[in-house]
């Protein structure tokens, strides 16, 4: 068993593809239309073949709810990794996207967690090498 696919939901299709593209960095991968909507994902250019993130239309009656509650809590909806979380906060701040939680050492790794305009918190993490385990990835 392995993940293929998770979504976050966006309020506007178009204007994510465009975030998670031109400022995140992540390429579009699939884009068909489905009525008024689309089958939108994109992927990580370091993984083409790797999971793939659905940008989901938030018109669903509980979303809204759902993802005011998060943000009003400060809870990010997904999380990615960085392998340079200071170089990316510094290249994302540059392009304006503006963080809630600048970068925040907690022990095992330094997280951040910006806003993605679409209607969502995002957090990114940079995990700490495990010196006393190997990586079981």
């Amino acid at each position: 068993m392995r993940i293929a696919l998770t979504s976050v939901f966006v309020d506007d299709q178009r204007a994510a593809l465009t975030f998670y593209t031109e400022v995140l960095g992540f390429t579009k991968r699939r884009d068909i239309p489905l009525g008024d909507n689309f089958w939108l994902t994109v992927v990580s250019p370091e993984s083409i073949d790797g999971p793939e993130l659905l940008l989901e239309p938030s018109d669903h009656h509980a979303v809204k709810p759902y993802r005011d509650a998060l943000v009003e809590d400060g809870i990010p909806l997904a999380q990615f990794a960085v392998d340079d979380l200071e170089a990316e906060h510094a290249r994302l701040t540059s392009k304006g996207v503006v963080f809630t939680q600048s970068p925040t050492d907690v022990g095992t790794a330094v997280v951040a967690v910006f806003d993605d305009t679409c209607g969502n918190l995002i957090q990114l993490i940079e995990e700490k090498a495990d010196k006393n385990h190997a990586d079981a990835r």
